[in-house]
């Protein structure tokens, strides 16, 4: 069992008048980590699964009387896959207002789905978290620092997904599934896609250009599309966790790009098996691609539950200066250049320097990388 450190940011937040959300991609191990966080709570507990028949009936023309035989004499009552559940904000919100003694968790794979329904009847009542895949920081407490360290080619090719992990030498064929899953299951039915081919081909555009500055308009042209088909098709990979934007960084320069954007994905092995490349790192063109990918997504996973979450950005101008990754906090920045090659070196564009208030400058590499991905006190 791989202790992941949202247990403990969740267990915190029990018993405290508000519903527990934790949204989170399939197979990230939301079901596990709830179960994992109740175990040590001396309370009993209840599941209500929203892929159950009678679940989803429970839940219609819901009201407490409804409710009352089910959740009675319960400390913690579960609600899992709460996005399969029609009513399911309203129903939640009974349950919270009418049985305050019970600890409500609800889980959801799908943030497009889940959020519309819980949105307004759950406003100012809940806690909301987010699950991804298997960190560094969790990987290295679970097997040892220089091990997790060695299983870096591993980690860019196949990710971090708790199945890929723990069934060595079946990575590719579950992360093919799972690939499945998000493209065939998940997107098609939560987004009503009548295009299930465009579809793909938006999301291998988006895994050959990461690393690169995005266009909608480019994408559209590519896949004999348009702007707003294109735009609503990546809002919903974003809202089913494959993934997420970076925006450019644009403020003080007059020669900085505007409305930049870049988009990577939340795991590597759900990128590269979108591509169908699963070749070793020595046999590849696209390694810096794959340690950009690695080193901003581990970062993401790192700060999403700090309580000031850093702003995250790239740079870029109109003669070509650029920097890979940037944080804001408390109005200072943190700048990051990656390079693959640790022999390669690079300096802070003066540009920025004259323009924003540098908090400090540092060019992560495979050497000094599990700095950047575990350094919660220095954040």
């Amino acid at each position: 069992m791989i202790k992941r450190e949202l247990e403990i940011v969740i267990r915190d937040h029990l018993f405290q008048g508000k519903t527990v959300v934790l949204y989170g991609a399939r197979q990230v191990g939301k079901t596990t980590l709830i179960n994992e966080t109740v175990m040590g709570v001396d309370k009993r507990t209840f599941v209500l699964n929203g892929d159950d028949a009678d679940v989803r009936e429970l839940f219609d023309n819901a009201s407490a009387a409804r409710f009352r035989p089910v959740v009675s004499g319960y400390g913690i009552v579960i609600i899992d896959e709460a996005q399969r559940i029609p009513n399911a904000g309203l129903g939640i919100k009974i349950i919270h207002d009418n049985f305050r003694e019970i600890q409500v968790i609800v889980t959801g794979s799908s943030s497009l789905e889940l959020a519309a329904k819980i949105k307004e009847p759950m406003t100012g009542r809940k806690n909301e978290f987010f699950l991804y895949p298997l960190s560094f920081s969790e990987l290295a407490k679970q097997n040892g620092f220089l091990e997790e360290k060695r299983a870096l080619d591993q980690r860019l090719v196949f990710g971090s997904y708790p199945d890929v992990i723990v069934h060595y030498g079946r990575e590719k064929r579950i992360l093919r599934e799972l690939t499945s899953d998000y493209l065939y299951k998940d997107i098609l039915a939560i987004g009503n896609i009548k295009k299930p081919v465009l579809l793909e081909k938006i999301v291998k555009a988006l895994a050959l250009q990461v690393g690169n500055e995005v266009s909608f308009y480019e994408i559209a042209q590519l896949c004999n599309s348009d702007y707003g088909t294109v735009e609503k098709y990546i809002d919903l990979l974003e809202k089913a966790y494959i993934v997420f934007r970076l925006p450019g960084l644009n403020r003080n320069v007059r020669n900085e790009i505007k409305k930049g954007k870049k988009i990577y994905f939340y795991d590597n092995g759900i990128r590269n098996a979108i591509l169908g490349n699963f070749l070793p790192l020595r046999s590849r063109v696209d390694t810096g691609a794959l340690w950009e990918n690695y080193l901003i997504s581990e970062r993401i996973k790192l700060t999403s539950n700090t309580e000031v979450r850093p702003e995250a950005f790239f740079w870029r101008t109109t003669q070509q200066q650029e920097i890979d990754y940037i944080e804001e906090a408390g109005g200072e920045f943190r700048v990051f250049e990656f390079k693959w090659n640790p022999g390669k070196k690079a300096a802070l564009s003066k540009t920025f320097a004259n323009a924003y208030p540098v908090k400090s400058f540092e060019v992560i590499n495979p050497v000094n990388y599990h700095e950047f991905l575990s350094e919660n006190d220095r954040l």
